[in-house]
């Protein structure tokens, strides 16, 4: 595989300028995961890109969430497929990239996504397209990208596609941010969330306080509750992010609700948070008040697994023979959509992408020369693939 990995990594330092400029545009364009029209622009400049580095691509197009992407490079062979996945979308409000557009100062790019996860995209595309130019023909590279990722997909159903798309492949490389560390994900925690509301009765807060019925005061018993559940031991956390309620400093309030967000190591606990968060939400501190409250959406755990072990070992084999710095295997709190290939049973990395630091900030940078590494260590780990 010498003489293939040396063209593949020529052909990656010839097209450097042409990565940077498709970062550039990419960056550019508002991708926000709740503006499906910014979305779908994206999702549509991918495809045109992706066909004019060589793939065949189709939009996997929804009614209430951004669409989809589905692009594969060479044919189907006797051996098993390789999976590059990831999204395209941000957490970023429409105009953002008008404040901060995409910018590189002493070696680190700006802007927002430009770190989660839209260095991972173009890593991807030209890491498939290096592997066409230098003659590889083992396996097919199916590049799965999601428009509704930052949001858990709940008006799409991206996770049964990921599922297909991975199913029977023999590994699988998601390209989320990297970290500067040069830490690489074998496992991630998974996540659900929900929002919960009181309603109460509201009176003047001078005149009969005696007669009202304080929203805020119930949800502040229940967010002491729900705190109280994390347990660091078993990989459980319980986070209230947000918090909304009252209309007047001097009115008892009759309305208050909040955001939760829950992270946990392994399927089965998902079960344990939804009784949980159920018994919290039934019981009554403030008599007259009523709670409701509404599981969202959530990415299931990546469980860490033999087979992701034995794909980190060969990531770290070659990213060693390339000179690279050596990547340590860690368990990421975050989720991602490579539970789903992990589900089908496909040995899977997540973590592939531009190194960098402070996803979702005005901070978000990610280091420029990490971008060409990246793209020539999937490259080099898809042509060591038989060594798996």
């Amino acid at each position: 595989m010498g003489v293939m990995r040396e063209k593949v990594f020529q052909f990656i330092d010839s097209r450097r300028n042409e990565m940077l400029a498709s970062w550039e545009t990419l960056v550019n364009m508002e991708s926000g995961s709740l503006h499906k029209e910014d979305v779908d622009k994206v999702a549509a400049f991918l495809k045109e890109t992706a066909e004019s580095l060589g793939a065949r691509s189709r939009l996997v197009e929804f009614a209430q969430a951004g669409n989809g992407l589905v692009a594969e490079f060479g044919v189907q062979t006797e051996k098993p497929h390789v999976c590059f996945l990831g999204h395209f979308d941000t957490v970023f409000p429409h105009g953002t990239v008008s404040e901060r557009p995409f910018k590189i100062e002493d070696g680190k790019a700006y802007g927002p996504g430009v770190l989660d996860m839209k260095a991972g995209v173009v890593i991807q595309l030209y890491a498939a397209k290096a592997l066409m130019e230098a003659g590889y023909s083992d396996r097919r590279i199916c590049v799965v990208l999601a428009g509704d990722e930052e949001t858990g997909h709940p008006k799409s159903d991206m996770p049964r596609v990921f599922e297909e798309q991975s199913k029977g492949a023999c590994a699988a490389f998601n390209f989320e941010t990297g970290d500067v560390s040069n830490a690489l994900v074998v496992g991630r925690k998974g996540t659900t969330s929900y929002d919960m509301t009181v309603k109460g009765v509201s009176v003047h807060a001078g005149r009969e306080p005696e007669k009202g019925r304080s929203a805020i005061l119930e949800i502040a018993h229940k967010i002491i509750a729900i705190q109280a559940l994390t347990d660091y031991d078993k990989g459980i956390t319980f986070n209230v992010g947000t918090v909304k309620g009252g209309v007047a400093r001097n009115a008892v309030p009759d309305h208050a609700e909040i955001g939760i967000d829950v992270r946990v190591m392994e399927p089965e606990q998902l079960d344990y948070v939804d009784k949980k968060i159920e018994e919290i939400a039934a019981h009554t501190y403030v008599e007259g008040t009523i709670t409701t409250c509404v599981r969202g959406a959530g990415i299931p755990p990546m469980s860490r697994t033999p087979g992701n072990e034995r794909l980190f070992d060969l990531v770290r084999r070659v990213s060693e023979c390339l000179g690279f710095e050596t990547p340590s295997a860690v368990v990421s709190g975050g989720g991602s959509d490579s539970s789903y290939s992990v589900k089908m049973g496909v040995p899977t990395i997540d973590q592939m992408g531009a190194k960098g630091q402070w996803n979702h900030s005005d901070r978000e940078y990610a280091v420029v020369s990490s971008l060409f590494e990246r793209a020539k260590l999937a490259a080099a780990c898809v042509l060591d693939l038989d060594r798996l």
